[in-house]
C-alpha cells in the first residue's frame, strides 16, 4: 500500500500563493501606474509646468522668498493705487463737464407761467420781447471828468462786479481796455486781475481832446478775460455818447455791461512771440513764432507778411532785424530767433517794437499792425515785459492783438535818429 507523504513546502505554497514575492505580481501594478499618468488633464499639466518654471526662476533670484513676495505685493499695491487715482480723476472731470453743461443750459421744465416768470427780474417785467434771454455780463463802475483848460478827458475805471465767468474754474482774469471813437488814436489798458469776478482797478487814463471833438466822440470801455496763449475773450463793454454827459461835475456811476459791438472793431490780427533776457550775459532773445488772422492787404484777399523787430533806446531807434517773407498767407509761421546785446542798465530804458508788414515788390510796403513792449508800455504788453524780467533766462511767450501804426506811433513817439555813442546816457 503506497504511503502518503506531506511536504511543508508544498502546503505553504498552495495555501498562500499571493504573499510570495514572485515576479508576475509586479506587472499589474506597473500597468495601473502608467494608465493613471495618461489620463491627466492638459490644463493641470500646463499649470504644473508653469508652476515649475516660476519656482525655477525664483530659485535663481539671490533673495529670500519672503523678500520677493513682499516686492511683488508692494508693486501690485502701487499699480492699484495709480489705477484708482486715474479713475477718480477721470470721474471728477466727467462730473465737472456735466455740471458745466447743466449750468450753461436754461431748463424750462414747465411753461405754466411760474417758470417763465422766474427767468424775468422784477424790475424788467415791462421790457421788450427777448430781453429775458439777455446774458448777464456784470457791471462796471467808472468816472468821467473833463478839464477844459487842459483839454483833457479823464476816464476812471474803478471796479467791476458780477462779471461773467469765462474760465473752466468758474472765474475770469479781467482787465479793461479804454479808447475814444472815432479817432481811436490812443488805447489804454488796466492791470490784469487773476481769478476774480469782482476786480478793483482804481486806474485813471487821460486823453487829449478838444471840447468840440469831445461832443462828437464816444467813450468805449471793454472788459476782457486775459489768456496768455489764446485770444482774449471779451466779457462785455460800455459805449457812452459824450455829447449826452453833463460836464459841469464829475460823473461816477455803475452800468451793466452790454454785448460787444461787432461792426466797429477792425481786426488787424494777432502775433505770438517769446522773449528771454539773460542779465549776466546781457542778451535779449526775441523769437517770432507765428501770426494769425492778419488783415488782408492784397487784391486777392491775402498778404505777403514779414515781421520787423526793433529796439528803441531812450525813445530813439536803435537796432532792428526782420524775418523772412511768407507768400500769400494770413496765418504765417516763422519760428525765427533774434538776439540783441542789451546790458542790464539798458534793459530798463529799452522798448521793443514788433510790427507786421505786407511786402510789395512794386510799391511801398504797407504796415498791417504794431505792438510795443517795455517799461513805457501798458496793459498786457507791460505785463509780458514784467514777466520776462521777473523770470531771467526763461523764455516767456504770449499772444498779442495788433494795433494800428497810428496808435503805437502816438503812444511811443520815437525819434528817428540815434545820437552818437559818446552822447548816449550810461
Amino acid at each position: 500500500m503506497p504511503s502518503t507523504h506531506w511536504s511543508p513546502d508544498s502546503s505553504s505554497r498552495s495555501s498562500a500563493p499571493s504573499t510570495s514575492p514572485l515576479p508576475w505580481t509586479i506587472e499589474p501594478t506597473t500597468t495601473t501606474f502608467t494608465s493613471t499618468n495618461t489620463t491627466l488633464d492638459p490644463a493641470e499639466a500646463a499649470a504644473a509646468a508653469a508652476s515649475a518654471f516660476i519656482n525655477d526662476v525664483l530659485d535663481k533670484i539671490p533673495l529670500p522668498r519672503w523678500v520677493i513676495y513682499s516686492i511683488f505685493a508692494v508693486g501690485g499695491l502701487l499699480i492699484l493705487i495709480c489705477c484708482l487715482c486715474i479713475c477718480i480723476k477721470c470721474g471728477c472731470r466727467r462730473k465737472k463737464k456735466q455740471r458745466q453743461k447743466k449750468d450753461d443750459k436754461v431748463k424750462l421744465i414747465d411753461m405754466d407761467g411760474k417758470s417763465a416768470a422766474a427767468l424775468v427780474q422784477s424790475d424788467v417785467m415791462d421790457a421788450d420781447y427777448g430781453s429775458t434771454n439777455q446774458e448777464k455780463r456784470g457791471k462796471l463802475l467808472y468816472s468821467l471828468e473833463y478839464k477844459t483848460v487842459q483839454s483833457e478827458l479823464i476816464v476812471g475805471i474803478k471796479k467791476a462786479d458780477g462779471l461773467k465767468a469765462m474760465d473752466l474754474g468758474g472765474s475770469s482774469d479781467p482787465y479793461v481796455k479804454v479808447y475814444i471813437l472815432p479817432d481811436k488814436t490812443k488805447t489804454c489798458e488796466t492791470k490784469v486781475f487773476r481769478h476774480t469776478l469782482q476786480p478793483i482797478f482804481n486806474e485813471h487814463f487821460i486823453f487829449q481832446i478838444s471840447k468840440s471833438t469831445l461832443l462828437n466822440s464816444t467813450a468805449v470801455m471793454q472788459v476782457f478775460d486775459f489768456n496768455r496763449f489764446h485770444k482774449h475773450n471779451i466779457i462785455g463793454e460800455l459805449r457812452l455818447q459824450l455829447c449826452n454827459v453833463d460836464w459841469n461835475h464829475v460823473i461816477e456811476e455803475w452800468r451793466d455791461l452790454a454785448e460787444p459791438a461787432k461792426f466797429e472793431e477792425e481786426n488787424l490780427g494777432e502775433i505770438c512771440f517769446s522773449m528771454r533776457y539773460v542779465p549776466s550775459a546781457g542778451k535779449l532773445t526775441v523769437v517770432i513764432l507765428e501770426a494769425r488772422n492778419l488783415k488782408s492787404m492784397d487784391v486777392g484777399g491775402s498778404s505777403d507778411p514779414y515781421v520787423k523787430v526793433q529796439l528803441a533806446l531812450d525813445k530813439r531807434k536803435w537796432k532792428k532785424k526782420k524775418t523772412c517773407i511768407k507768400k500769400k498767407t494770413l496765418n504765417p509761421y516763422y519760428n525765427e530767433s533774434f538776439v540783441f546785446d542789451v546790458s542790464f542798465d539798458q534793459i530798463q530804458r529799452v522798448n521793443l517794437v514788433i510790427s507786421v508788414w505786407d511786402h510789395d515788390a512794386v510799391t511801398r510796403n504797407d504796415a498791417i499792425g504794431k505792438i510795443f513792449l517795455g517799461c513805457d508800455a501798458a496793459g498786457n504788453q507791460l505785463r509780458h515785459w514784467a514777466d520776462m524780467l521777473s523770470n531771467p533766462r526763461r523764455p516767456v511767450a504770449q499772444w498779442h492783438s495788433l494795433l494800428s501804426s497810428q496808435q503805437i506811433n502816438s503812444s511811443l513817439t520815437l525819434k528817428k535818429k540815434i545820437p552818437l555813442a559818446s552822447k548816449l546816457p550810461l
